[in-house]
């Protein structure tokens, strides 16, 4: 890549750009941004300050402190640290070759070479002053420097610093780990360039893939302001009603809308201390009743002097005990601070009804769940409606911030409105709640939400009384706001606007039946008729998670084999329709890819790929070999990516097909479904998901501008009886070695047998549908197998693989 350009004036008189950056301070939120950095090509400089003692390894090899292996010890030891950590902060390891290394004392001069400078190191003012002073000694005029503060005010690091470096100054919060949570708070200041704010945002969003909230420069900004306030508010909570650890966490997670780990998981993941570190920054920076809420209780803060961190101290509100019968976890008292088997609470709810019905269901029960959830939530959206103007120009930041920064499906203003307002202000007020005078006017002047649809256009009420129209990025495709051509019960036709349809999947987790199936075949019908062309993608979690394995299993227990071919034989024939479409097909996945969603997209004239993907053929988890052509398409790609100047080449691209379906690798970023071979090299990669759909309409356009032509059916060489022998050999000495099981070894040998074409001469050229044929038999024969039900059935049950 060569960096990023945006023109921020008429006529482009003004271009900003940013195709190298540097980052100061290598700790895990420093070498984190600058490996994000890295994944999206922009090389980066890390700097670091210089070791005070040798190691006791640098002493052993005779070095000393002017050596320059030791004055880059520490942010070398950053650098080769990238490579090890889970989650990998790289979408790609060699993305860490971009990533050069430095000291603060030997290296500021490569400053000048940087557009952008990004300051990452304690959070202590003071320091900052000393750094930025140093920085504006090397920056040239027009590169941007950004903090990456998480709460000490921007404009009181710059007092001192230049016009220059004043207008090209602003905080630029990324939340940890970069390269997952979405959520980047800029904060410019008082003399930040109306200019850069812009380009900053349009950067972030389109090449960053951030999800950008402007902030004030109050204390923690937004996320971490509400987040805390929220956090500490369910901690009194627990405490006043006598609730345990475990309880809270039982009913603030995903009944409340928030992430599955709650909020004492939470706490154990993100670490006390640094959790401490926060709140204790609001309480020295508030003042009044506000203050108090920040305030730590004493059982906190003993944890952290005990070292009970959390995760990374091997216990923190919960803790881990192996026993006879296993593992079991236990939760902390907070009283006694001995920990005590696991609590919960049980919650009175609907066992039918939307995520919305349960969540109204639960705060407005009398039982001992729903007063702990109303107490939370009630203190929670009170105080977001209280600081609205203080810390955002409007809700929509607010109600963003703390979607992509902590996880929850809905903002404050959000999940107001899911309860219904008036009915909850109602009830606030009966208990002596004090309402904001703003949202009481709201009510009084007949609008019962902070949101509202007008034209097909989203608006959302200001403090002021007055309705905004939500300011939405144009590469947003919200399939839900447009037409809808065609659907059934498991996919939805939907005209996206510039003759150009998307089929989108309907199904829980998007898994792959008989409906969506004739649906490809419907739309691919309606399409060439009406349409430029085909877009499949989807919103939700995942583009899929593979075919439906119950409808598969049940049908085996039937012993309705007969079925399960038409079933595989139908979506073959559609995935081939796919292929050889007359108007082009563009597939736009993300997240789990998985199994028959790897094969939907694989035949596509093209893909547009979040670098968010984690796609993979991984059918033998559960006892069989793709079906839907994956086997074929994925040792075709194979063959396109291998220098056919061997004559083993093909008995390569066979290889790496087979250990790659029967080890079910799974790419852990759109880059690396590259490398699998999922992904070809003429396809693109999207960073930004909220994108992707808009991204992949683009490319079917500039695919019809060009006059696509669907592509000829062509014979395909295979390896044969000859290179089955090589795979299978592979596969048995596995076996022999107690690798695999005895039916690893079956699938093994199916496996081989379809990607080597059979028992046919070493490369003979065979057609597709005699691959489709020995794939869809192989398939059958496996679902037939008691230990392939029996694995399908332990991954519906418990959601992971039974090795048998």
């Amino acid at each position: 890549m060569n960096g990023y350009s945006f023109c921020v004036k008429e006529e482009c008189l003004v271009t900003l750009t940013i195709k190298k950056a540097a980052v100061i301070g290598s700790g895990v939120m420093g070498s984190g941004i600058a490996a994000h950095l890295a994944n999206a090509g922009i090389p980066t400089l890390l700097l670091d300050i210089i070791p005070n003692e040798l190691s006791a390894e640098e002493k052993k090899a005779g070095l000393t402190l002017d050596d320059k292996s030791v004055r880059n010890r520490i942010v070398d030891d950053a650098k080769k640290k990238l490579l090890k950590q889970n989650p990998a902060p790289l979408t790609v390891k060699e993305n860490v070759s971009l990533i050069s290394v430095g000291n603060l004392e030997d290296d500021m001069e490569k400053l000048a070479d940087a557009d952008w400078i990004i300051e990452v190191v304690v959070e202590n003012l003071e320091i900052k002053k000393k750094v930025f002073a140093n920085i504006e000694a090397y920056r040239k005029e027009t590169a941007i420097v950004s903090s990456n503060t998480s709460g000490i005010s921007v404009n009181a690091m710059i007092d001192g610093r230049s016009e220059s470096f004043k207008k090209h100054f602003l905080g630029t919060h990324f939340f940890n780990p970069p390269r997952y949570l979405k959520l980047l708070e800029i904060i410019p200041t008082k003399d930040t360039d109306h200019e850069i704010v812009q380009f900053m945002r349009d950067f972030a969003e389109n090449f960053l893939g951030k999800g950008v909230v402007i902030c004030k420069d109050t204390p923690n900004f937004i996320a971490n302001r509400i987040g805390t306030y929220g956090l500490m508010i369910t901690v009194q909570e627990m405490l006043a009603g006598g609730y345990s650890v475990g309880e809270v966490d039982s009913v603030t997670g995903t009944l409340l809308g928030r992430p599955k780990s709650a909020t004492f998981r939470t706490l154990d993941v993100v670490g006390l201390d640094t959790f401490l570190h926060v709140a204790n920054n609001m309480y020295e920076a508030l003042e009044g009743d506000e203050k108090e809420v920040f305030h730590v209780p004493s059982f906190m803060t003993k944890m952290v002097e005990n070292n009970w961190l959390g995760s990374k101290s091997g216990q923190g509100f919960y803790l881990k005990k192996k026993s006879n019968s296993g593992s079991e976890i236990f939760e902390i008292n907070p009283e006694t601070l001995e920990y005590e088997p696991q609590k919960k609470l049980k919650a009175n709810l609907p066992k039918v009804g939307s995520k919305k019905d349960k969540l109204r269901a639960l705060i407005y029960s009398d039982d001992r769940a729903g007063q702990l959830t109303w107490n939370i939530l009630m203190q929670t959206l009170l105080y977001s409606a209280k600081k609205v103007n203080e810390i955002s120009d409007d809700i929509v930041a607010i109600d963003q911030a703390m979607k992509w920064g902590f996880g929850w499906e809905m903002g404050p203003f959000e999940t107001w409105d899911a309860i219904g307002v008036a009915k909850s202000v109602a009830k606030m007020e009966e208990q002596g709640a004090i309402v904001p005078k703003w949202v009481k006017e709201m009510l009084a002047n007949g609008h019962n939400s902070f949101y509202r649809e007008t034209d097909g256009q989203l608006e959302h009420v200001s403090p002021e009384g007055t309705w905004q129209q939500k300011k939405e990025n144009k590469k947003i495709v919200y399939l839900t706001r447009n037409p809808i051509i065609q659907k059934n019960s498991g996919a939805n036709l939907v005209d996206i606007g510039d003759g150009v349809a998307c089929l989108q999947f309907t199904t829980k987790s998007h898994a792959i039946g008989l409906d969506i199936m004739q649906m490809i075949s419907k739309s691919l019908d309606e399409v060439n008729k009406n349409y430029e062309g085909l877009v499949i993608g989807n919103h939700g979690t995942n583009f899929s998670v593979g075919a439906n394995i119950m409808m598969i299993l049940m049908e085996a227990q039937d012993m309705n084999f007969f079925e399960i071919d038409l079933v595989v034989r139908q979506f073959q024939n559609a995935l081939m329709k796919v292929k050889y479409n007359e108007k082009p097909v563009i597939a736009a996945p993300y997240g789990m890819t998985l199994g028959g969603g790897t094969e939907v997209a694989l035949p596509c004239a093209g893909m547009q790929v979040s670098v968010e993907t984690y796609m993979g053929l991984v059918e033998t988890g559960v006892g069989i070999i793709p079906g839907g052509g994956g086997n074929k398409e994925l040792y075709i790609r194979q063959i396109e990516n291998l220098p056919k100047k061997s004559g083993a080449f093909l008995q390569e691209a066979a290889n790496k097909t087979f250990e790659t379906i029967a080890m079910a690798k799974v790419s852990k970023s759109g880059h690396e479904a590259r490398k699998l071979g999922y992904v070809r090299e003429r396809d693109d990669i999207s960073f930004n998901n909220d994108f992707l759909i808009h991204d992949a309409k683009s490319k079917l356009l500039s695919l019809v501008e060009a006059g696509y032509q669907a592509p000829q059916r062509n014979k395909i060489p295979v390896v044969g009886e000859a290179g089955y022998a090589v795979m299978l050999m592979g596969a048995k000495t596995m076996h022999n070695s107690g690798y695999i099981s005895d039916h690893d070894l079956k699938i093994a040998e199916k496996l081989a047998y379809v990607i080597a074409g059979g028992y046919v001469p070493e490369g003979s050229e065979v057609d597709e549908q005699y691959l489709l044929d020995i794939e869809r038999e192989a398939f059958v024969s496996l679902v037939g197998e008691p230990k392939t039900q029996a694995r399908m059935h332990h991954m519906l049950v418990k959601g992971k693989p039974l090795r048998n």
